[in-house]
């Protein structure tokens, strides 16, 4: 998989990633609409002082998900506790919400893929800041209700459609953020370039900018890479010249697009004749996982109308022949 999109981080690129996340809503760029409603929410919720209305955030990977979930906590001032909603069993949760103080924030991440028991046991929760517990089986089963202080759980999710309709409905806020323009990913890199004490020309920021998917986690990840080149042969400073050597090192071309999603575009189109080809036939031609294929590649290539999702199956675009093979002026795809 791409080391730009990869889910998985290195321990190293994980604290990076920390020291370039903004801790405040004022800092978070982007997502105008969603901030605005976010910072009603936040404000009127302190001046009350009770816990925030459960909030689900939505989108493809890398927008700022746990950003804005991190964001939630610092304003509010209270304590979170994150868990990975594949890992949660039924057991976890009690453990979680029996531990949690009031107005706490609770964040789970892809929790489309909470198991169902796991689910149930947050219904009463969510909506009454109850957990119910059974102990026994059959006629010798007891119930013991605890009663919770109130609390905010922050959903995140790539797949909203595949929640349950009961869990969607006990959140009070859903928001679905979307792709950045390149001039909000450029404030983005020449932001993280402070941080990580890099000099950056403004048109080397607006390259890596136009180049990273509408991506923030993207964005800087690609700019470390730059940074690396910069260091290695250069003098330090990523000039535009600098950082299209690195892109081009890098091989990720004028739309973004790696390697992999190239493959992906030339498999549809000469492989498959065009298309339709199904989702199982295309994930073993490139040998890869098809959740990761729907999740991590396709999205951009349908956000660019590269390629289309038919009841078929998937589809070449002619915007998407034309980039498989297109040039730069100077020859290049990149």
């Amino acid at each position: 998989m791409s080391q730009f999109l990869a889910p998985d981080l290195r321990p190293e690129d994980e604290e990076i990633e920390r020291s370039l996340r903004p801790r405040r809503l004022d800092d978070f760029v982007g997502q105008e609409r969603i901030k605005e409603q976010l910072q009603i929410a936040l404000d009127a919720a302190k001046a009350r002082g009770e816990a925030l209305d459960h909030v689900l955030l939505a989108g493809p990977p890398g927008l700022g998900k746990t950003t804005l979930a991190q964001i939630v906590r610092e304003e509010l001032g209270v304590g979170m506790r994150t868990v990975a909603g594949p890992a949660l069993e039924k057991k976890d949760i009690a453990a979680i919400l029996t531990a949690i103080e009031p107005r706490d924030v609770l964040f789970v991440d892809e929790i489309h893929r909470l198991n169902r028991a796991a689910e149930e046991i947050l219904y009463p929760a969510l909506e009454d800041f109850r957990l119910d517990i059974i102990f026994g089986q059959g006629a010798a089963a007891r119930a013991l209700t605890i009663d919770l202080p109130p609390f905010t759980l922050v959903g995140a999710t790539t797949r909203s459609g595949l929640l349950t309709t009961p869990l969607r409905d006990r959140f009070g806020m859903t928001f679905r953020l979307g792709y950045y323009e390149p001039a909000q990913l450029g404030t983005i890199v020449r932001r993280s370039a402070r941080i990580l004490g890099v000099e950056i020309a403004d048109d080397a920021a607006d390259e890596i900018s136009l180049r990273s998917r509408g991506t923030p986690r993207i964005a800087n990840r690609i700019l470390r890479r730059v940074r690396d080149v910069a260091e290695v042969r250069h003098a330090g400073v990523i000039t535009t010249r600098v950082a299209r050597e690195a892109l081009e090192l890098l091989e990720v071309d004028v739309e973004g697009l790696e390697r992999i999603d190239r493959e992906l575009l030339e498999a549809v189109a000469h492989k498959f004749g065009g298309g339709p080809v199904g989702l199982s036939t295309l994930a073993v031609a490139l040998g890869e996982e098809q959740d990761t294929i729907e999740d991590v590649y396709e999205p951009y290539l349908l956000q660019l109308g590269f390629l289309q999702r038919t009841p078929r199956g998937r589809v070449i675009t002619e915007l998407g022949r034309a980039h498989v093979g297109a040039t730069r002026t100077d020859g290049s795809l990149f």
